[in-house]
């Protein structure tokens, strides 16, 4: 999701001073997650704008170019293949049969991309009115697709039919059903490990809100999680780890906040960062897309991937 960063650079006697990769610890428990060594690789550059990356366990990284209009499978090696040319894709995952399942903001629908490239609609509709314009996605533990609907892209000359902005619950049998409207402006998404929680970015307040969810997504009990001031980017995408700590993009790059709602520190990083996912066989390594490029960074804890599966193919 494309959002226009103000003050991303510092401007030091006129001049900017580029962003430089960072581990800031705000609390010791920062380097349970990190090697204080630890470096940043950056695994593929020159793209346009990158979001929604989800990692195929068959060894690469897809990926979302909203400028350029692409979905790329990114490998380890720099490799990049052009899957499919669609109008500003966007929130990607793989559902539990392991089909990559994408929004695409222009078409304002949930679609299931095969590896050829070819696309189906999912779902463009709730209640009759078209989604504003899908933005991200998840599995839950219930094995349903979950996912924000923002009017942040919103097709430019065409109406917005859905007079809010709504996280929905998408179900196997194509059912849509409305979880909440509460939010200014919806954006990132990750349940608990134990599926109990929801958390979701709110864009526009800049909070990191929670809910208690049920067994088929019912979700109650909304409350300020965290909020992240200042800077250089918002909460945007966001993915947990097996121990529930949260990973989210902020001002700066990548906050870490623990289960409590603790600021655990935060990784700088060289371009406005948009999105991250868990990748490689033991999903011990981040997988960041920053504006241009594609980055990786190893890190002690191991990611929560929910319902991904070897694809069927």
């Amino acid at each position: 999701m494309r959002i226009l960063i103000v003050g991303a650079l510092l401007a030091v006697s006129g001049r900017a001073q580029p962003r430089q990769f960072e581990l800031k610890a705000e609390s010791p428990k920062f380097w349970d997650l990190f090697d204080q060594g630890a470096k940043l690789d950056k695994v593929a550059t020159g793209f346009g704008f990158t979001e929604g990356p989800v990692w195929d366990p068959k060894g690469f990284l897809y990926v979302s170019d909203e400028e350029k209009n692409k979905l790329s499978r990114v490998y380890p090696d720099g490799r990049v293949e052009t899957v499919l040319e669609i109008g500003d894709p966007d929130g990607s995952t793989l559902d539990p049969q392991g089909h990559l399942i994408t929004t695409a903001s222009v078409l304002r629908a949930i679609i299931q991309v095969e590896p050829d490239g070819k696309y189906k609609v999912l779902a463009d509709k709730y209640d009759g009115k078209k989604f504003n314009s899908p933005n991200d996605i998840i599995v839950g533990p219930d094995g349903a697709l979950y996912f924000t609907d923002p009017t942040l892209d919103l097709p430019k000359g065409e109406k917005q039919e859905t007079p809010f902005q709504g996280v929905y619950r998408l179900g196997k049998d194509g059912s849509v059903r409305l979880l909440t409207s509460d939010l200014a402006e919806p954006n990132g998404l990750a349940f608990s490990p134990d599926g109990k929680r929801l958390y979701i970015d709110d864009t526009k307040q800049r909070e990191i809100r929670v809910y208690d969810a049920g067994a088929g997504g019912e979700l109650k009990n909304g409350r300020l999680f965290g909020k992240e001031e200042g800077r250089g980017g918002v909460p945007d995408g966001m993915r947990v780890d097996v121990k529930g700590n949260l990973f989210v993009t902020g001002p700066g790059g990548i906050w870490v906040w623990d289960p409590d709602g603790n600021h655990l520190g935060t990784i700088l990083m060289p371009e406005s960062t948009a999105n991250l996912n868990w990748g490689d066989a033991d999903y011990h390594t981040l997988y960041i897309t920053a504006r241009t490029s594609v980055y990786r960074l190893k890190t002690k804890t191991r990611g929560f991937v929910p319902g991904g599966g070897a694809p069927p193919w």
